[in-house]
């Protein structure tokens, strides 16, 4: 019976490729349907579903929460172009690079379409899909391997028996989007992508096969076993493996000629059955990619040409001020609906004072929307002069307090009880990137600010089973699960801690540069404006930012109060590291090493107690320096701190005296 049921889901998968991914279906529909009946009566008899079993593309029960996934590879960003010499400005900073590796393949550039989805990664093992996920943050995602197979086009098993993770986009075809939209059962969606995304993202499997979404596959992240040279050659492997790969839109031998093909695929674009708001450039040779790398967000040998925005015309109806964890007021711009691009428009963002005077919009008159990178709404100008001037703000409107100019812009002077500000700045504290206390969503914060008087971080860390049982939709294990998370959060990593403190215009790399270079907030609160001009990124507005910060009276009780908690991640490093040879030392490598690798010196470091971090500052505590030692050197000489050789480090691991 088993064997029967193999035969059976072999046979529907290689149908459902035929139909799906070739669109040349080899047996009638009635054949396909009685064969699948046959299997899901066999199912039923033995209570056994192979993991393959097409089956499963009509969706199972709904999930109670999604899963977090963590990539085998980082899934990267895309950065963006949209003229002819920004494109021509990155080959040249390709073409540099390239010119000083010898051995290299000649550089050709491959040309793709952007799909206007939700990424979606595919992770294979033994020849089964065991997981899909999200994009996320590029590193965790979120599982949804039971809403991707529903997706009719995506292979369940492929003949590879090795472990590969193969990036993609799940998109709602528009043939698929328009049929839903014409059934008078279904509620209206908005438009392709985000009924896409939020296909993918319903708990409820059965719903997302409603949808009938399709993908596309461009890249493999992970691949276990085997060696692929070129995109040609990872393009040829999936299609083997029976992945739907991207439609290629040629080959160039420069990035001149592929931005005019580019171009010449944007008039086209409306001829295809999927949204798509841009063409991916990419560099088809993998020893190449190696060499370029990536930056802190994006693939040195990728970039996206963005297509022209869709642009209307409507009336702005009023504008409404908002005031954000910073204190910024932003204005935001309430528009007569307008359909662009498929989506309507309902909704702009305004910079600042200076823009709507710049612009000459006035609430009442027709204004020029751009859908930009055809999702963005903005409001490029006004057409005609009708309407009434939009008053900037003397008060908060929320808490009434005066605001003041800063540069281009307000800001609320109240920071001490101004509610969007308290809020907004709970919410990014309490967020994923940050201190990732789960279950506490803005609006259970709000709540707590209103039925306990929340106000600062520190606070949360009070909250007892019968504080959170008093509120409405909290039963005990709710108030169980956000305890505990609350208390889990007292371990995140120094770089999550400072980001948490949304110290202005520091942002996650930024905090994740300071918290390596600095150690733990006594040393980075010690540091002055010179120290931190020094480190590669920071300028004299973020390093004003985060000294102004540190000084701040109303900061320092609220971060002793976190301490008071239990907050600390210098206490934590420090009693981690306690028993090492080079406790508590924070080092500074610097040079070309010879007897390791940098990450090899910095493991060994932290293995024996010490904190190795990027920048030279007056908490260091050693440098160790090796051929070709450059600014780093000077400072350690001009501070007056220890200069070690790579001989001395290995000695100082081992306990031995210099």
């Amino acid at each position: 019976m088993e064997q029967r049921m193999r035969e059976l889901v072999d046979t529907l998968n290689r149908y459902a490729h035929e139909y799906y991914v070739l669109d040349n279906p080899s047996v009638p529909d009635a054949q396909y349907d009685a064969l699948y009946d046959e299997l899901r009566a066999l199912e039923e008899r033995t209570g056994v579903v192979l993991p393959d079993s097409p089956t499963h593309r009509v969706g199972g029960a709904p999930l109670s929460a999604f899963v977090p996934h963590r990539h085998l590879a980082p899934l990267w960003s895309l950065d963006k172009c949209k003229t002819r010499d920004e494109l021509l400005a990155w080959e040249q900073r390709v073409q540099k690079a390239y010119d000083a590796q010898d051995g290299l393949a000649p550089l050709r550039f491959t040309l793709e379409y952007k799909f206007d989805g939700l990424t979606i990664n595919l992770t294979y093992d033994h020849g089964v899909l065991v997981q899909a996920a999200t994009r996320g943050d590029g590193v965790v995602g979120e599982g949804i391997l039971p809403q991707v197979q529903t997706i009719g086009s995506i292979p369940l098993s492929i003949p590879f028996q090795g472990r590969m993770e193969v990036q993609g986009e799940g998109y709602m075809p528009l043939s698929s989007f328009d049929a839903y939209n014409r059934n008078p059962d279904n509620e209206p969606l908005k438009n392709a992508r985000n009924a896409a995304a939020g296909a993918l993202r319903n708990l409820d499997p059965k719903q997302t096969a409603r949808r009938k979404l399709d993908a596309y596959f461009y890249n493999i992240g992970y691949l276990e076993g085997k060696t692929l040279t070129n995109s040609d050659e990872m393009f040829a492997f999936l299609k083997g493996n029976g992945i739907r790969i991207s439609p290629l839109c040629g080959v160039f031998e420069s990035a001149h000629e592929a931005f005019d093909a580019a171009m010449t695929y944007a008039d086209k674009r409306h001829d295809e059955n999927f949204l798509t708001d841009g063409m991916v450039i990419k560099i088809a040779d993998f020893a190449t990619r190696e060499v370029l790398g990536h930056t802190d967000k994006f693939p040195r040998w990728a970039i996206a040409i963005k297509f022209e925005a869709e642009e209307a015309v409507t009336v702005l109806e009023d504008v409404k001020w908002y005031v954000g964890r910073t204190g910024k007021l932003t204005p935001l711009a309430h528009l007569l609906p307008v359909e662009i691009g498929g989506a309507t428009v309902s909704r702009a963002t305004l910079n600042n004072p200076g823009d709507i005077a710049r612009k000459g919009v006035k609430i009442g008159g027709e204004v020029w929307i751009r859908r930009s990178n055809d999702v963005i709404p903005e409001i490029m100008g006004s057409v005609g002069d009708k309407g009434t001037p939009v008053p900037t703000p003397t008060h908060c409107p929320f808490c009434g307090a005066p605001v003041e100019w800063r540069g281009a812009h307000i800001y609320c002077t109240n920071d001490v009880d101004c509610k969007p500000q308290l809020l907004y700045a709970l919410t990014h504290f309490a967020s994923r990137g940050a201190m990732d206390i789960e279950g506490l969503s803005e609006k259970t914060l709000d709540r707590l600010m209103e039925t306990h008087g929340l106000r600062n971080p520190s606070q949360l860390y009070e909250l007892k089973m019968e504080d959170l049982l008093d509120m409405e939709g909290f039963a005990k294990k709710k108030a169980e699960n956000l305890l505990r998370a609350l208390e889990n959060s007292k371990q995140r990593p120094l770089e999550a801690f400072l980001f948490a403190l949304g110290i202005p215009n520091v942002g996650k790399k930024t905090a994740r540069d300071l918290a390596r270079a600095f150690g733990s907030v006594e040393a980075l609160a010690q540091a002055d404006l010179e120290e931190l001009t020094q480190m590669p990124d920071i300028g004299a507005v973020v390093a004003q930012s985060i000294v102004d910060y540190f000084a701040n009276p109303v900061k320092q009780a609220e971060l002793q109060a976190l301490r008071d908690k239990g907050i600390d991640p210098h206490a934590q490093i420090q009693a981690a590291s306690e028993q090492g040879a080079l406790a508590g030392m924070r080092l500074v490598f610097t040079g070309s090493l010879t007897l390791f690798t940098r990450e090899q010196a910095k493991e060994m470091a932290a293995q024996a107690g010490a904190i190795a971090t990027d920048s030279v500052s007056k908490q260091t505590s050693a440098v160790i320096a090796g051929p070709g030692a450059g600014s780093k050197l000077k400072k350690a000489e001009t501070l007056g701190i220890p200069v070690w050789t790579e001989e001395q480090f290995l000695q100082h691991l081992q306990g031995g005296a210099i």
